[in-house]
Parts: C-alpha cells; sequence; structure tokens
C-alpha cells in the first residue's frame, strides 16, 4: 500500500508541477514592435532590432508587429495550411494528434503534425528541446491561452510571432521587409509564397536567389492545397499561380554605411521615444536626407584626404535646418572601421572649442549692458592673464564687432573677467554647452577660448537659438520625437546683434581675408574655432536656410601641422552651405540677417567708434539705439591715445620697387616663397602687410614674411593696424 501512496503522491506532485508550469505560461507576451527607419523620402535607413544571446552567439530579431486587423486572405491562408480546425477545437486538435500518432506507430514515411496554432504559439513564447514534455507542456499552454484570450487573440500572437528568416517575425513585418507593402494589400500569390518560409526559414530564405526559388516551388504547393480546400476562388487560382511564378522580390533594404546615425537614432529614439509609433506599422521617418547626408560624406572625406598630410585623421560634419531644427545630415566619422578612431562618434564628443564659445559671452554681455556695440575693446598685450592671440600680434583698439568677428582672445578674456566667471558658466549652462559639472574657477578666464570641452551636437543646438532670436531648441531627429518647449536664453536684441558681427566680412579683416573660406554669395553668419596646440579646428556657421558645423582633428588628440578653423573646418564648411543652396560662384545674393528692433545704422570710424566724418580711412556700420552714442569728446577719452611725436615713418625694404622675379617650376608650390621685410620708427610694435590691397599679414618690424609668388603684377604697402598711416607702395613682377 505504501508504494501506492507514493506513486499517487508522485503523480499529484507532477500534475501539480504541470498545472504550475502550464499556468506560468499561460499569457500572450512578444517583444515590442521594432521600427523600420527611414529618411524624410521614406528611403530606407535601418530597422532596429532586439539582440539576444543564444548559446553564446547574439542574434537581432526584428518585427513583432501587430497584424490588427486580421486580413480576412491571411486569415483563410493560414488556418487553411496550419489549423483547419482552428474555429472548433480549444487549442488541441484531437483528430490531428490521432493522426499523427497512428502515423509515428504505422512507420509511414508521409507524415503531418498535431501542432495547432496556439501550441506553436506556446512553443515560439517558450521555446524548449523537442521532447515528448516539452509537447505535452505546449498543448496544455494552448488550451490555457485559447481559454483566456479567444481564439481570435491567439491567431493574432501567431501571426505577429512566426519567424519568416532574416530576422524577420510576424507577416506584417515580413509583407513590409520582403515585399515593401502593408500585409492587407497582399495577393494571393505572395500570401502563398510568405507561407513557404516558416517551414525553414534558411532553406527558403528569399533574399538568396535558390532560397526564393525554393520558397516560389513550395507557395505553388501551398496554393495548391488551398484550392484543394476551396479557400481560392477558382477564378482566382490560375491568375495566383501565374504571378507567385513570374515573383521578382524588390531591391533588398540595404543600410547606408553611417553606422553613428543609426547607434544616435536608437540611442534617441529609446531616451525620447516616439509619439504615436503604430505597432502594425512601425515606420518611423526621419528628419534626415540621405542626398544630403551623401553629399556631406563625399565632401569631408575629400577635404580630409588633402589634410592628411598636415595631421588630420578625423572629422565630422552636421546639416541643421534652421527654421525648425531638423536635423538633415550628420557625419559622426570618418570611417567607423576603416580609420584610427572611427568607431567614435565626434559630433558627441567633449572637445575644446577653441573660440567657438565667444559669440555668446558676447551675448550675454549686450544684453547685461556690460558692452556696447560702439564701444571700443583694447586688443593689446595682457601681462596679467598671459593670454595672447593666436597670430601673437594686436590690433590695439577695436570695436566689439571686429574683435569678435577677428577672433581676438584677449578683448574676449577682458569682457569674461568683467562679467564675472560665475555668469559666463552660468549661460554657457543655459545654452547647453556643458552639463554644469565642476566650477567656474576650474575653467577660469579660458572658457573664453577653448578652455571648457563640449561637442559638435551642443554647439547646433546653442548656434540654432543664436540664429532664432535667442530660442533654444531641442535638436529634431525623427517624427514623433519628444521634444522639450522651447524656451529664450537670449535677448532678441542680443541674438541679432552678435549674428550681424559674425556675418560682416568687412569685420573679419584683416585676421580673415577676403574671399577665402570665411566669404560667400549670400549672408551666412560663422564662428571658426582653433583649440591649442592645433588639436581641433571648428566652424560653425549659418544661413538664411541651414546651420553647418564642422570638426577636424585626431582620435588621439594630437596636435595638427596649423590646421585651423579658417583653413581646415572653413573650406568643408563653405563647400557644404554652398551646394545647400545650390549656389552659382560668383552670384551674389542681396540681403542679410534682421537687425535688432529699434536699433539705427550708424558709420563708425573703425580706430575709436566715433561716428564718421569724412575723417576715417576705415569705417564700419553698426546697429545703435538713438540717442546712446556719447559725445565725441568722450568717445576720444576711452580711445586709445595717439602716438605722441612725428608720424611714424613706414618702409618696405624687401621687395625692391619695379623687380621682376621668375618662380622655379620644379619647385613645390609651397616653397616659391617671396621674403618680405620692413622697417619702421621707433615706438612702432606691429604692422600689417598689404598685397594688393588686400590685407595679408600682421608682423613685427624687422620680422620676414613669406609671401607665396602668384604671377602677374603685384603691389605691396605698409599700414599701422587701423591707423591711416601707409607706406609708399612697391611693384613688382613675378613672371
Amino acid at each position: 500500500m505504501r508504494w501506492r501512496a507514493m506513486l499517487g503522491l508522485g503523480a499529484l506532485a507532477v500534475v501539480g508541477a504541470y498545472g504550475a508550469l502550464v499556468a506560468q505560461r499561460a499569457s500572450l507576451q512578444a517583444p515590442a514592435p521594432t521600427p523600420i527607419l527611414t529618411d524624410r523620402h521614406g528611403l530606407f535607413l535601418a530597422q532596429l532590432g532586439h539582440e539576444r544571446e543564444v548559446e553564446g552567439a547574439r542574434h537581432t530579431e526584428y518585427g513583432f508587429w501587430v497584424a490588427t486587423p486580421l486580413p480576412d486572405r491571411v486569415v483563410r491562408a493560414t488556418l487553411a495550411l496550419e489549423d483547419r480546425r482552428f474555429w472548433s477545437h480549444p487549442g488541441i486538435d484531437p483528430l490531428s494528434v490521432a493522426r499523427a500518432a497512428w502515423q509515428n506507430l504505422t512507420g509511414l514515411e508521409v507524415r503531418s503534425g498535431a501542432s495547432t496554432i496556439a501550441m506553436q504559439v506556446a512553443r515560439m513564447q517558450a521555446p524548449a528541446a523537442r521532447h515528448l514534455w516539452s509537447k505535452a507542456l505546449e498543448a496544455g499552454t494552448a488550451v490555457a491561452l485559447t481559454w483566456r484570450y479567444g481564439r481570435e487573440a491567439v491567431l493574432e500572437q501567431y501571426l505577429r510571432l512566426v519567424p519568416y528568416g532574416n530576422g524577420s517575425h510576424g507577416i506584417a513585418h515580413a509583407a513590409r521587409f520582403y515585399l515593401d507593402k502593408p500585409v492587407a494589400d497582399l495577393s494571393w500569390a505572395e500570401i502563398a509564397f510568405l507561407s513557404a518560409i516558416p517551414q525553414a526559414p534558411a532553406l527558403h530564405n528569399p533574399l538568396r536567389p535558390d532560397g526564393l526559388r525554393r520558397a516560389v516551388a513550395r507557395g505553388q504547393r501551398a496554393l495548391n492545397a488551398l484550392a484543394a480546400q476551396g479557400t481560392i476562388p477558382a477564378d482566382e487560382l490560375d491568375t495566383a499561380r501565374a504571378q507567385l511564378a513570374a515573383l521578382a522580390l524588390p531591391q533588398p533594404p540595404r543600410r547606408p554605411a553611417a553606422l553613428h546615425l543609426v547607434a544616435r537614432l536608437r540611442a534617441t529614439l529609446a531616451r525620447d521615444g516616439a509619439a504615436a509609433l503604430d505597432p502594425a506599422d512601425p515606420r518611423l521617418r526621419t528628419r534626415l536626407d540621405l542626398g544630403v547626408q551623401g553629399m556631406v560624406e563625399e565632401l569631408a572625406q575629400a577635404q580630409l584626404e588633402a589634410l592628411r598630410p598636415c595631421g588630420a585623421q578625423q572629422v565630422a560634419a552636421m546639416v541643421v535646418r534652421r527654421a525648425d531644427r531638423q536635423v538633415i545630415a550628420a557625419m559622426g566619422s570618418a570611417g567607423f572601421a576603416t580609420t584610427p578612431g572611427g568607431a567614435f562618434d565626434y559630433t558627441l564628443a567633449s572637445r575644446s572649442p577653441g573660440s567657438t564659445l565667444k559669440p555668446f559671452l558676447y551675448a550675454l554681455a549686450l544684453q547685461r549692458g556690460d558692452l556696447a556695440p560702439a564701444e571700443i575693446m583694447g586688443d593689446l598685450p595682457d601681462g596679467a592673464s598671459g593670454i595672447a592671440n593666436a597670430d601673437g600680434g594686436w590690433l590695439g583698439p577695436i570695436l566689439p564687432r571686429q574683435a569678435l568677428a577677428n577672433s581676438r582672445n584677449v578683448p574676449a578674456t577682458n569682457l569674461l573677467r568683467r562679467m564675472g566667471l560665475d555668469a559666463g558658466f552660468g549661460m554657457l549652462q543655459r545654452l547647453g554647452l556643458h552639463d554644469g559639472a565642476g566650477q567656474p574657477e576650474r575653467f577660469g578666464l579660458s572658457m573664453a577660448i577653448g578652455g571648457l570641452p563640449t561637442s559638435l551636437e551642443r554647439l547646433m543646438r546653442a548656434y540654432g537659438a543664436l540664429g532664432d532670436d535667442g530660442w533654444l531648441a531641442d535638436l529634431d531627429w525623427y517624427e514623433g520625437q519628444s521634444l522639450s518647449p522651447r524656451r529664450q536664453v537670449l535677448t532678441a536684441e542680443a541674438a541679432r546683434l552678435v549674428t550681424l558681427f559674425l556675418a560682416d566680412p568687412q569685420a573679419r579683416l584683416p585676421s580673415f581675408p577676403r574671399y577665402g573660406p570665411t566669404e560667400f554669395p549670400f549672408p551666412v553668419a560663422l564662428k571658426t574655432g582653433t583649440s591649442q596646440g592645433y588639436r581641433d579646428a571648428w566652424m560653425i556657421a549659418f544661413s538664411r536656410d541651414w546651420i553647418v558645423g564642422v570638426w577636424i582633428g585626431r582620435a588621439d588628440n594630437a596636435p595638427m601641422d596649423g590646421l585651423t578653423g579658417g583653413n581646415a573646418a572653413g573650406p568643408l564648411a563653405n563647400a557644404l552651405l554652398q551646394r545647400l543652396h545650390g549656389s552659382t560662384p560668383g552670384l551674389l545674393v542681396d540681403g542679410g540677417f534682421p537687425a535688432p528692433a529699434g536699433m539705427e545704422p550708424v558709420t563708425l570710424c573703425a580706430q575709436d567708434g566715433r561716428p564718421d566724418r569724412g575723417r576715417c580711412s576705415r569705417t564700419l556700420t553698426e546697429w545703435v539705439r538713438p540717442g546712446t552714442l556719447p559725445p565725441e569728446d568722450e568717445v576720444v577719452a576711452i580711445r586709445a591715445a595717439p602716438p605722441e611725436g612725428p608720424t611714424p615713418r613706414l618702409s618696405i625694404l624687401s621687395p625692391e620697387n619695379n623687380a621682376r622675379f621668375w618662380r622655379n617650376p620644379e619647385l613645390p608650390a609651397a616653397l616659391n616663397r617671396m621674403p618680405l621685410r620692413a622697417a619702421a620708427s621707433a615706438g612702432v610694435e606691429q604692422l600689417v602687410w598689404y598685397v594688393d590691397g588686400e590685407p595679408f599679414a600682421v608682423a613685427a618690424p624687422g620680422e620676414t614674411v613669406y609671401w607665396p609668388m602668384t604671377p602677374g603684377p603685384h603691389r605691396f604697402q605698409l599700414r599701422l593696424p587701423f591707423a591711416p598711416e601707409l607706406s609708399r607702395p612697391t611693384r613688382i613682377v613675378v613672371e
């Protein structure tokens, strides 16, 4: 009797364990639908899947789209091929079980399975080795699922989970992935074709020619079975057979090489979500334009190749539509696996921004009243801070417009000192240029000249605010992205004034010669940046329609050979903007950026900030509020005092007047140089060399400057910075 009791207890234990396992599995579970990403025109970009590890190998699975409402043709074909008595049995089909058992016992070669759709759902939700116990669990789970959710929900789950090869799950995703159409539009031929794949997805892989042939052949047998059961109307059968025989899949979607874009979109989607992403068709239209992306990559690669001899290793670039901050293109590196450090996304990397933060400090000073547009700033040696200008020279008394456009370091650091480190640090944080970590004293005055690291993406967002009357907005990567509310971080007056500073080619002289990379045939506000030791070269520029950002540097943060924002990043940013605008070289576009409301233009002397009375050799137009210019004698008091004594004498020592020179055709262009030497009377510390009427270089008397020779007649002249004194011209001819 004891063994009977023990046997009974054992049976109860098995039944209890079985019931517990069935109850644990008796719920409909599926991974979240995975999106297919397209560009703004609907071109395939990528699909984001679920990664999982199976037996030590990583697999990526896609799909799991909800097929609702259930298309009638798909339902009829699925039930005819997989589970003919689906609407009548409780989740297991006793007739199919009996038939399968008889075939196994009698050893028939042709066998039919006993798995119902509900049992297949149970198996797909909890895969296990194929043995009697797992089949028993599937059977019990199938009955529980059918009882709990109903047959229609179980059928929806089956059509959501069934695998179609190449990582695709669910017929709705397979229809879009293989045939590029919604599941509701599938023909009988296409349904038969797709029905062939789940039985052996690797064998019937339609992306391989042999797999496609097998899938079509099996699909023809499926059509015959559907016809035998009367599922396909007789008048549609011949058409379905012909269509299946001639089936040709669209070109399979290919992901572009921009892996950084895919990773960025995945991270942004995980962080911000996508409003109203349809689980039945979760295609996500991004703001990107693959045509523009390709153009950016082509131009960036070409520029990087030209700069490699100077030590450049990497390039990053972004294009944002100015009106709504939509990201049109983003290049994270010059090659994910083919260049040094290519796996890093340099649009996100924190680097020294050089002088690209200066505009925001000027804007803050203007809106606080710490700076006036007509105020004279001093670009003079500052021994207390030890900060000098990148060119080692000084421009003396200078207007804010010129100080910023020439990217002078001393005026910017003095301005930050005047406002206070806390004020500058707080403004840069409100603009999102840093996350607030650290104390302002840690960065000190170097915040103004590149000492506070930031990223290209952060700069694009901040410059978007500068070009939008001070309104800061998130970058928009895709439709339905959860964006923070826009907020105003700068006054419109300050933002517009600084934009006008950055858009004035005349104000960039003499540091940035005319008709170089900083010149455009349409209005553009721009700022270059070069970090210490030539480790980073930047340009951020915005026009009426676009914001473009470029970074060039090295993966190991080592110095480059003389590459600056102007000569390295500038040509690429220039080329990108001109391509985006479709400009013809030499075609000048009228108009400009809007002036601050309530301000009027005044012509000022560049040397002292006084209104022009016809006495100035160099003038600039500035916008000021009526009645805010101080009396002339007060302005004289704040400007730099003129040098005492007689007018300085300036003379060119080399080349000699009326000399002729010959270029050596066997030498590289960089070695065909002419030395320029000058002399000046005592007290003169700095000279500006002019070549053919344009400023060429700033140097001290006695310092040799080298001019790259170009054929033709040329005219040389010396001048004091922002002063009327000129030397006699020297004319030469280069053969």
